[in-house]
């Protein structure tokens, strides 16, 4: 079983994403309001390329209002070789592979992002809940089943040394899961914190989403 161990672009935009919105919190206070020289970065911009990029990074049905209109649907049949619907999620940043660990990981970042610096985002807000969403609605298609984790969809190896768009790869879309016979604690783990996480964004604007969530999280 392959996971992408290290910190993936994908996952490093969710860290640029939750220190792009300390950041705006730092420099709104009054002392970098007077003194304006000490603000040299565009963070509000940072933080808009951060989220629109894993619109970019989308697998599976498209929505109407997808904001890269070069995207097109992917990833379709995800999960047909196990007989599980496992299309949509995120590729991971520069192949096909969608890894579990690091989409939960992701996910859990993006749902900190909002939960500790939601009210600074302002536009972008409900943007970052978007991707949050297109998130844990595939963790929740991953943990579909008791005591089994979807953890990885795409044949790493080839992958790797195939470079294609992915509405146009031929690729092998294996599955590979953890359960009691094959475990993965990290990755089970990570997958709860995700779910848990996104459950406290979500607790306000769509309860019944959010109960969903932190009940998948404890199962």
């Amino acid at each position: 079983m392959t996971f992408s161990l290290s910190f993936t672009l994908l996952s490093l935009l969710s860290v640029i994403l939750l220190h792009a919105s300390a950041f705006q919190l730092h420099y709104n206070h009054p002392i970098h309001r007077r003194h304006p020289r000490f603000v040299t970065h565009n963070y509000r911009d940072a933080l808009t390329k951060s989220i629109l990029f894993f619109e970019g990074q989308r697998s599976g049905k498209l929505p109407p209002n997808q904001r890269m209109s070069w995207r097109r649907d992917s990833g379709l049949s995800d999960g047909a070789a196990m007989h599980v619907d496992l299309v949509g999620g995120y590729y991971d940043a520069g192949d096909n592979v969608k890894f579990g660990f690091p989409m939960a990981f992701t996910t859990t970042m993006l749902s900190w992002s909002v939960i500790e610096f939601g009210w600074l985002m302002k536009g972008e807000l409900q943007n970052a809940r978007v991707a949050i969403r297109w998130g844990t609605d595939y963790l929740l298609k991953a943990t579909a089943h008791p005591n089994i984790i979807y953890v990885q969809v795409g044949d790493a190896k080839k992958d790797h040394a195939c470079w294609e768009r992915p509405e146009d790869m031929d690729t092998p879309r294996s599955v590979f899961k953890i359960d009691a016979n094959t475990p993965g604690s990290e990755v089970a783990a990570e997958t709860a914190a995700a779910l848990a996480a996104a459950s406290l964004v979500f607790r306000r604007t769509d309860p019944t989403y959010s109960k969903t969530l932190v009940r998948r999280a404890i199962r």
